[in-house]
């Protein structure tokens, strides 16, 4: 059974972000960690591996900083690693999702696993374009996900309940948190991970040119939010304060 997870990326939650001279995200500070509903995908295609045989594979493109999320994943207990080096390319989700599929395709698989979203851009749209474009089903945001031979039964959130999706291998699922609890790489897992092989590939060994992988969407500007005003204290009794309470939601905050 060949497991594939679609790996991202991204800002740490906890890092500030600011913007450069021309306008753009500034890099200067920012630390960069894996997408963390990637985890989940990470760790629950090492489960079923662990469930029986298997290879997980973990693939992800951007430039070559990179590495250091995909080594994560090596050290959690994946088998390789494939990173496509697209440095300096302005990617967006759909060709981001081109290259990621272009790259599965030459490594076969059964089950594609991904975070159903990723927390900088929160598009979630990257593993169903994957399977759009392998022509496989997609069942997105699942807690819950078994396999057996050819045929996977995953449980999916709705609203008021949960729901259960039986769909035919290879197939493409999306994560969610509570689906599971990430492992935390142990020493032996970190050293072991830099002797796993990691595939490096460009664009050209995929085959893909530029033009293929034009960006249909491309940000304009980016603008940080307005800087939180302070708080204000409302003086007098009770009543005289909660009148004028009132009168400032109702005058200046325009909430009631």
């Amino acid at each position: 059974m060949k497991y594939v997870v679609l790996l991202k990326q991204v800002y740490d939650t906890e890092t500030k972000i600011t913007l450069d001279a021309n306008g753009t995200i500034s890099n200067s500070g920012i630390t960069l960690i894996m997408n963390p509903y990637d985890e989940y995908a990470v760790e629950e295609a090492l489960r079923l591996k662990e469930k029986g045989e298997g290879e997980v594979t973990v693939v992800s493109a951007g430039g070559q900083q990179v590495q250091d999320a995909l080594r994560q994943a090596l050290a959690m207990g994946a088998d390789k690693a494939v990173l496509v080096d697209s440095e300096g390319a302005d990617l967006d989700e759909y060709a981001t999702a081109i290259i990621l599929a272009k790259a599965i395709e030459n490594i076969g698989f059964d089950v594609i696993l991904g975070g159903f979203r990723a927390i900088d851009d929160g598009s979630a749209q990257v593993a169903g374009r994957v399977a759009e474009i392998l022509k496989v089903p997609v069942v997105n945001v699942i807690t819950k996900l078994e396999v057996e031979g050819s045929q996977a039964t995953a449980t999916r959130e709705i609203e008021g309940g949960s729901e259960v999706v039986e769909v035919s291998l290879p197939a493409v699922f999306t994560a969610q948190k509570g689906l599971n609890e990430p492992r935390y790489p142990s020493m032996k897992g970190i050293m072991k991970a830099k002797k796993k092989p990691m595939d490096k590939k460009t664009l050209a060994d995929l085959g893909l040119d530029n033009d293929q992988i034009a960006a249909r969407v491309k940000p304009i500007s980016f603008s940080l939010p307005e800087a939180r005003k302070a708080g204000r204290v409302i003086p007098g009794e009770p009543g005289q304060a909660a009148a004028e309470l009132a009168k400032l939601l109702r005058e200046e905050a325009k909430v009631i």
